[in-house]
């Protein structure tokens, strides 16, 4: 099997015309965006006790839309639909995506 290096993947990292798709790899690579460090900040407070919290803007890096994992004993015994509730809670009123959160 060959090594995995730059050379092997270039026919995996190109768009349906043939061009890089460089902006995918760079967020591949890139820290948190900052939606997704605000939200992590404000989980970290209402959760305190949270053992891992990992949030993911999975909607292109506009902060529409974020996939939230959250590890901690203040969901124990809790049904699923009390653990989305707990955290949804944190969401603001107002719909604009730019201030989610």
């Amino acid at each position: 099997m060959a090594a995995w290096g730059p050379a092997s993947a270039a026919p995996l990292l190109r768009g349906s015309y043939g061009l890089p798709v460089l902006h995918c790899i760079h967020r591949m690579f890139a820290s948190q965006t900052e939606g997704e460090l605000k939200v992590t900040q404000i989980l970290k407070e209402k959760f305190p006790r949270a053992t891992a919290i990992k949030v993911t803007d999975i909607s292109g890096g506009c902060g529409a839309m974020y996939e939230i994992k959250i590890e901690s004993e203040e969901f124990k015994e809790k049904r699923t639909v009390q653990q989305h509730q707990m955290v949804n809670q944190l969401k603001p009123d107002h719909k604009n995506a730019q201030d989610t959160f």
